[in-house]
C-alpha cells in the first residue's frame, strides 16, 4: 500500500488537531510542518516526529510531497491551493477556500483545471450518526423531505478578534449546516431567510454580525429546512438533526458526555452534554482525512468537493444578506463550466 508524504500548513489549534491525526494514520508519512511562526512549528514536529519547513517552497515540492493539508489562516487557503494546484500536489483544505465567493469560484476553477485531487473539510459529514441519518433519507425510509430540524448550539461565544475576520455567523458556523443540509437531502435550497440577533454579547453588532439566529432554506420541491445557530449555552454543545418525510422520521440526536443514569427516589440524573464543539466532533477529523487517504490510494475523487465548498458558501451568502436585508434572499449557484475546469483563469 503506497505511504502519503504530507505537508501541514498551519500549526495553530485546528492545525495542532490535524497533526495528530497525520501522525496517528498508517498511511500517511508526516513529513512537513509549516508555520509563519518558526518556532510554533518547529515545537509542532518535534512533537509529532516530523521536520519543521523553513518556507513554503519545501512543502510544495513534488518530490518531496504528496499531498498538503491546509490548516492555515482563512485569507491563505486560496493562495495555497493554487501552490499545490501549480505543484501537482493533492490538497486537503480547511473551509472556506476564501472568504470572497468570486476569489473561491476562480480558485476553484484554477485548481480544477490542474487535475490534483482536492477536498474540502466539512468533516461534520464524517459523524457517524448524521451519516447514518443520511443513509436513512437517501434510501427513502422517511418517504420524501418535507421538514428538516438542524440545531448548532454553543458552547461559548469566541472571542471577538476571532469574530472581525471570521465572516460572520452564517459563513463560519452556520456553512456546516449548510453543507449538511443539502447533503442529507440530496438537493440545493433555492431560498433562504434569515433572522438574527446579538444576545450573548451585544459588541458583537459592531462587526455587522449575530450570535443567535434561524435561518429558513427551501428546497426545490417545497420542504423546508431550519437551522438555529447559537453561540453560547449554559448547558454545554447542542448539535442534532431531525428528518421529517411523508412517511416517518429520522433523529440524528444529541450527544451527551457519558451514558451513565442515576436513579433516586425523587429525581433521575443523567450525564450532561459536552462542554465544547470539539470535544463532539473529534472523531470526525480523523475520519475525513481517512476518507481522503482512501480516495488518493484509490485513485477516486475525495467524497468533498471543493464545489461542494462553493455551493455552500453560496448559500452562506445568500443567508448573510437575508440577515442584513431583512428579507428572502434567492441562492444563486454558479458551477463551474466545461473551460473553467480545463483552463487555468
Amino acid at each position: 500500500m503506497t505511504v502519503q508524504r504530507f505537508a501541514l500548513v498551519g500549526a495553530g489549534f485546528i492545525g495542532n488537531v490535524h497533526a495528530a491525526n497525520l501522525a496517528a494514520h498508517p498511511d500517511v508519512a508526516f513529513e512537513l510542518v509549516y508555520d509563519i511562526d518558526p518556532a510554533r512549528a518547529a515545537s509542532m514536529a518535534a512533537q509529532y516526529g516530523a521536520r519543521p519547513a523553513t518556507d513554503l517552497a519545501e512543502v510544495f515540492d513534488p518530490e518531496r510531497i504528496d499531498a498538503v493539508l491546509i490548516a492555515s489562516s482563512t485569507d491563505t487557503h486560496a493562495e495555497h491551493l493554487r501552490r499545490a494546484a501549480d505543484a501537482g500536489i493533492a490538497a486537503f483544505v480547511e473551509k472556506p477556500i476564501d472568504l470572497d465567493l468570486g476569489a473561491a469560484r476562480e480558485t476553484v476553477a484554477y485548481v480544477r483545471a490542474s487535475g490534483i485531487p482536492a477536498m474540502v473539510d466539512f468533516n461534520r459529514r464524517f459523524d457517524r450518526d448524521h451519516a447514518e441519518l443520511r443513509r436513512s433519507v437517501q434510501a427513502g425510509e422517511v418517504g420524501p423531505v418535507e421538514l428538516v430540524q438542524l440545531t448548532s448550539r454553543g458552547p461559548a461565544s469566541p472571542p471577538l478578534e476571532y469574530v472581525r475576520v471570521s465572516g460572520g455567523q452564517m459563513r463560519d458556523q452556520t456553512v456546516h449546516f449548510f453543507d449538511l443540509a443539502r447533503w442529507i437531502c440530496g438537493e440545493d435550497p433555492v431560498e433562504v431567510y434569515v433572522a438574527g440577533s446579538a444576545l450573548a454579547d451585544p459588541r458583537i453588532t459592531d462587526y455587522g454580525d449575530v450570535d443567535t439566529s434561524v435561518a429558513t432554506l427551501r428546497l426545490p420541491g417545497g420542504g423546508l429546512i431550519q437551522i438555529d445557530s447559537v453561540r453560547r449555552t449554559g448547558y454545554g454543545y447542542d448539535e442534532r438533526i431531525e428528518v421529517m418525510g411523508a412517511t416517518g422520521l429520522v433523529e440524528s440526536r444529541r450527544h451527551t458526555a457519558g451514558n451513565v443514569v442515576r436513579y433516586g427516589a425523587t429525581a433521575t440524573a443523567a450525564d450532561g452534554l459536552h462542554a465544547g464543539w470539539f470535544e463532539r466532533v473529534r472523531p470526525t477529523y480523523a475520519a475525513a482525512l481517512d476518507a481522503f487517504v482512501r480516495a488518493l490510494r484509490d485513485g477516486s475523487e475525495p467524497p468533498v468537493t471543493l464545489e461542494d465548498g462553493l455551493r455552500a458558501q453560496a448559500i452562506a451568502e445568500a443567508a448573510a444578506s437575508s440577515l442584513g436585508s431583512g428579507q428572502p434572499e434567492r441562492v444563486e449557484y454558479r458551477v463551474l463550466t466545461d473551460d473553467e475546469r480545463k483552463i487555468r483563469v
